[in-house]
C-alpha cells in the first residue's frame, strides 16, 4: 500500500510537471500566433526559466501582492492557471482579462499586476510591503538581472532596509539584458548589492522543484514573520528570444543552455503529461481565436 505521504508528494509533482508544460506550450503557441501574423505588437517569453514561478507557487498565499515584469507570463500562470483569459487578453479577444487593453505585459488582477517599464514594479511593491506589515502577507517582486541598471531598484532597496518591510525580491539571473550579457552591464555582484543595503540574498542554482522550495521555503516564511525584505536570486537560463524574435546570440550557444524540460523528458509520466500540455494549448488557442473581439469602455 502506497503510503498518504508518498501519493501527496507524487501529486504535487505531477502538477508541477503539468503546470510547467502549460506554461512551455502556451508560450511556443505565442511565437507560431506572431509567426503566422495572428498576433500584433510584441511578447517575451520566458522559455528555460518556467520553473521559477512553479517553484515559488505554494510558498505564497492569496494574501500576498505579486508584481510581475515584462517576462511575465508564467508568473501569471502559475498565480491563476488561467490560460484562456491570458490568451484572450494577448488576443485581444472576449473573456480579455484586462478587456485586451493590457496585451502581453500590463495585467492588472486581483493583488497580480505586470508592468512592462523596467523597475517600476519595485518601489510600488515597496508601498504595498508598507501596508502589509505585521499582517503576514508579504509583496513578491519579479525583476531580471538588467533590470538592476534602474535607480529605483536601490531607492526601494534603501526604504525595505530601513522599513523593515515584508519585501520579496526575486532576481530572474539569465545573464543577458535583451542583448547584452551580464559581464558587459553590471558591475560587481547582485549578492553585494543587496548587502549594501543589509538585506539578505539567497542564490539558487538548482532547478529543481522540490531542491529549491526546501531552501526557500523558510526564508519566505521569515519574510512574514520577521518583515524583513529577502533577495532570492535565481541563476537561470532564457532560451527563447528577447522579445518575439530578436536574439542575438548564436543558435549553438542557445541549444547547449540547461533545459528543465530536456531533464525531465525522461521522467515516468512525461510523454503523457506532455502531450496532454500540447493539446490543451491547442484547443485554447482554436477556442479563443474564434471569440469575438473585445471591448472596453472607459465608463464600465
Amino acid at each position: 500500500m502506497t503510503a498518504p505521504a508518498e501519493v501527496a508528494t507524487v501529486s504535487r509533482e505531477r502538477a508541477d510537471l503539468d503546470l510547467l508544460l502549460l506554461i512551455r506550450h502556451f508560450e511556443l503557441a505565442l511565437l507560431d500566433l506572431f509567426a503566422r501574423g495572428e498576433l500584433n505588437g510584441t511578447t517575451h517569453t520566458c522559455l528555460g526559466q518556467e520553473y521559477v514561478p512553479v517553484a515559488l507557487t505554494p510558498l505564497l498565499v492569496a494574501e500576498d501582492h505579486v508584481f510581475s515584469n515584462h517576462r511575465g507570463h508564467g508568473h501569471y500562470l502559475a498565480r491563476f492557471r488561467d490560460p484562456e483569459g491570458l490568451l484572450a487578453e494577448i488576443m485581444g479577444r472576449e473573456g480579455a482579462v484586462c478587456s485586451g487593453v493590457g496585451g502581453s505585459q500590463h495585467i492588472l488582477r486581483d493583488r497580480y499586476l505586470s508592468t512592462g517599464v523596467q523597475g517600476e514594479s519595485l518601489p510600488v511593491a515597496a508601498g504595498a510591503a508598507l501596508h502589509l506589515r505585521g499582517s503576514g502577507a508579504l509583496a513578491c517582486v519579479y525583476i531580471g538581472d538588467g533590470t538592476w541598471g534602474e535607480g529605483s531598484v536601490y531607492e526601494a532597496l534603501n526604504l525595505a532596509s530601513l522599513w523593515n518591510l515584508p519585501l520579496l525580491v526575486v532576481v530572474e539571473n539569465n545573464g543577458i539584458a535583451q542583448s547584452t550579457p551580464i559581464a558587459r552591464q553590471l558591475a560587481g555582484t547582485i549578492r553585494d548589492r543587496a548587502h549594501a543595503f543589509a538585506i539578505r540574498h539567497h542564490e539558487i542554482t538548482s532547478t529543481h522543484i522540490p531542491d529549491i522550495r526546501a531552501q526557500i521555503g523558510p526564508l519566505i516564511e521569515s519574510v512574514r514573520t520577521d518583515s524583513r525584505p529577502l533577495v532570492l536570486e535565481f541563476a537561470t537560463h532564457r532560451l527563447g528570444p528577447h522579445s518575439k524574435g530578436d536574439d542575438t546570440r548564436p543558435a549553438s550557444l542557445v541549444r547547449g543552455l540547461p533545459d528543465w524540460y530536456r531533464d525531465l523528458s525522461g521522467a515516468d509520466g512525461f510523454t503523457e503529461a506532455d502531450r496532454a500540455a500540447r493539446e490543451l494549448v491547442a484547443g485554447i488557442v482554436r477556442e479563443v481565436a474564434a471569440r469575438p473581439l473585445s471591448r472596453w469602455s472607459a465608463c464600465a
